[in-house]
C-alpha cells in the first residue's frame, strides 16, 4: 500500500463520517433550482455519464441531485442473460474480489480479509450456512448506475440493517482499513433460491447514509450512533425474480454476495479488475 493510500485512509479516521454523509443527504435533495443544477453540470464535468441509456434526455430535468444520482435505464438497455441458470450481476461496476471462502474468511484486498459473521452482522446461524461458500464484491464508481438487482429469483427471508462506520470503499481505502466492508454500515438481504441461500449485502460508505430497498423503503441511520443489528424484515415471503430492481445507493457504495458451498461455477473470464453491467452472467448455478 502506498504513502497515499495511508493518508487517504488517515484522512478518514479523523472526519466525522456520519455527519458528512447527512449533511450530503440533505444537498443531494435540494429543490432549489440553480443549486440542483449547479451540482449536476459539476457531476457531468467531473465524471462520464452515459446519459444516451436514460429515459430522460435533459440531465436538469431530474428534480433534485438524487434523482439523477439514482436515475433509471431505458428499456432492453441492459438485457438478462437468457441462461435461466446463470447468476447475474445486481449492478454496474468492477469486481474487486470473487472466488471461495476461506472457511468464514472472505477477501477484501491482498493481505486482508474479513469474516462472513462480522459481516452479517454477528448472526451466527446465518453465518454458518456460508462458510466454505462462494463470495463476490462489486464495486460502483460514482458513475455508474446506481440500482441494485436481484442475482436470481429469491423469495426474501429477512432484512437487517447493520450499524457502523462510513468509510470510503474505493480501492485505496480497502487496502488500508481492516475489516472494511465489515465495519461500514450496511444492509444484510437474504433470499432463499435455485442456489440455495444467497445474501447481498449493501454496504454503505462515505456520503451514502441511505440505502434503499424496494420492500423496505429508504434505510437511513438514526441520529445517535446504533450498537446494535436492527431486523427490518423478517419472514417476508415475497418472491422477487432475477433482474428486478431491489434497491438503490443513494451516493456510490460496493455489493456482496455470499452463496452456500458449491452451488456456484464462475464464469472463465471473470478476474479482479473486471467490469461488469447489470444483468451480465457472472456464474452458473449448479444443481443440486
Amino acid at each position: 500500500m502506498s504513502l497515499a493510500d495511508r493518508a487517504f485512509a488517515a484522512l478518514q479516521f479523523l472526519l466525522p463520517l456520519h455527519a458528512l454523509s447527512r449533511a450530503m443527504h440533505a444537498l443531494m435533495r435540494t429543490r432549489v433550482v440553480w443549486l440542483k443544477n449547479l451540482l449536476i453540470r459539476g457531476f457531468l464535468l467531473f465524471y462520464r455519464v452515459d446519459l444516451d441509456e436514460t429515459p430522460v434526455a435533459n440531465p436538469l430535468a431530474y428534480p433534485t441531485f438524487n434523482a439523477f444520482f439514482t436515475r433509471g435505464l431505458k428499456p432492453q438497455v441492459r438485457p438478462i442473460a437468457a441462461d435461466p441458470a446463470a447468476l447475474v450481476s445486481p449492478v454496474d461496476g468492477v469486481v474487486s474480489q470473487f472466488g471461495p471462502l476461506d472457511g468464514d474468511r472472505i477477501v477484501q484486498a491482498k493481505g486482508r480479509s474479513y469474516s462472513a459473521l462480522e459481516l452479517l452482522g454477528g448472526d451466527e446461524d446465518t453465518a454458518r450456512r456460508y462458510r466454505g461458500g462462494d463470495f463476490l464484491c462489486i464495486y460502483l464508481a460514482p458513475h455508474n448506475y446506481h440500482r441494485i438487482h436481484m442475482p436470481v429469483d429469491g423469495r426474501l427471508l429477512r432484512t437487517v440493517y447493520v450499524p457502523g462506520d462510513l468509510f470510503s470503499v474505493n480501492s485505496a481505502t480497502a487496502r488500508v482499513v481492516p475489516n472494511l466492508f465489515a465495519r461500514n454500515e450496511r444492509v444484510v438481504c437474504e433470499f432463499e433460491s435455485d442456489a440455495g441461500h444467497v445474501a447481498v449485502v449493501l454496504i454503505g460508505a462515505l456520503f451514502v447514509g441511505s440505502i434503499e430497498t424496494v420492500w423496505a423503503g429508504e434505510v437511513n441511520p438514526p441520529p445517535r450512533k446504533r450498537q446494535a443489528p436492527l431486523i427490518l424484515t423478517d419472514g417476508d415471503g415475497s418472491e422477487y425474480p432475477r433482474g428486478q430492481e431491489m434497491g438503490r445507493f443513494n451516493m456510490g457504495s460496493t455489493v456482496v454476495i455470499l452463496s452456500e458451498p458449491d452451488r456456484l461455477q464462475w464464469r472463465d473470464e471473470l478476474s479482479p479488475g473486471s467490469a461488469v453491467r447489470y444483468g451480465e452472467a457472472l456464474a452458473s448455478i449448479v444443481s443440486t
